[in-house]
């Protein structure tokens, strides 16, 4: 296994995380830390549309295996799940969690015993699902983590639903981040997640996130500690827009971007009630974006196809 070092401890010891910290924790108090720019003082127990206040949420906080075979290895994932969300998409596979809060408070220090328990446990990383509307909560924790010995990369696994402005708090922080691109075509995120600058943010997004990562490195071990890992969720009658998707990635971000092309759609939460969500997709459609994806120049496409 490779000598690794996280970002996140130079910037620690160089004092730039202490400074991150306190920046991301005034914006608390004025809430625009996402584009949803609610302006709340969660400080005061003030919620905007992510219902979150001072403190996190979490809904769990586990080893996991199903996520992509570069964050696995063999000892899994440290997934930890925040509660609520700051997209919230209509068709979520984790409405109970996204939607409903299901989950309960914790505070910095738990938040920090929960990443240590979970390098204690073996993870290759620490993957922070959701976390776009809690990185004041997370940099607090992180910091009281460090001081007691964590030492893996850090996951930022987000919808793509982020601020420039908190994504450059996490430059020199975060190792990993695994975005989602989920819709080219603005009337779709409206109807979908109510964000019709969605297809806009993510882009910009994207292109901060590989600035700062680069493209994703795997190790001798099979096992990855830095770079952009995007994912893409398929959907029925091309509402995804997939084609201009894996366009702008070649062309925009780098032909060399490791993308994972999922095939899990199916109409949870609320889509079963609405026209075009109400259908799980064909194997024909998966296929296609896979075949549209290799010939627009994506070179390495996660392996996992579920249709033979």
């Amino acid at each position: 296994m490779s000598t690794f070092t996280p970002a996140y401890i130079k910037a620690y010891e160089a004092g730039i995380l202490f400074r991150k910290t306190e920046q991301a924790n005034k914006a608390l108090s004025y809430c625009n830390l996402c584009p949803r720019r609610c302006n709340v003082d969660r400080l005061k127990g003030e919620l905007g549309f992510c219902k979150t206040g001072q403190l996190s949420i979490i809904a769990s906080c586990n080893a996991h295996f199903g996520e992509e075979a570069p964050l696995v290895g063999q000892n899994g994932s440290g997934t930890i799940f925040f509660s609520h969300c700051n997209l919230r998409c209509n068709f979520c596979q984790n409405y109970d969690i996204s939607h409903e809060g299901w989950g309960r408070e914790v505070t910095a220090e738990q938040l920090a015993e929960m990443m240590l328990h979970l390098q204690n446990r073996g993870c290759h990383n620490i993957n922070l699902v959701t976390p776009s509307h809690v990185v004041p909560q997370i940099l607090c924790a992180l910091t009281i983590a460090i001081k007691n010995g964590l030492k893996l990369p850090i996951v930022f696994n987000t919808s793509g639903y982020d601020r420039i402005h908190t994504l450059k708090l996490l430059d020199g922080v975060v190792d990993i981040y695994m975005p989602d691109f989920k819709f080219w075509d603005s009337d779709v995120a409206k109807r979908t997640c109510d964000a019709e600058d969605y297809p806009k943010v993510v882009q910009r997004s994207l292109l901060e996130m590989h600035r700062q990562v680069g493209d994703l490195r795997i190790d001798s071990d099979g096992i990855t500690r830095r770079g952009l890992l995007i994912r893409h969720l398929v959907m029925p009658n091309n509402l995804a827009g997939s084609r201009n998707i894996m366009k702008f990635i070649v062309e925009k971000i780098s032909p060399n971007t490791y993308v994972n092309v999922m095939s899990q759609y199916r109409p949870c939460g609320q889509a079963s009630k609405i026209n075009d969500l109400n259908t799980s997709i064909h194997p024909k459609e998966f296929k296609q974006v896979i075949e549209d994806a290799k010939k627009i120049g994506i070179t390495r496409i996660d392996g996992r196809y579920p249709f033979s």
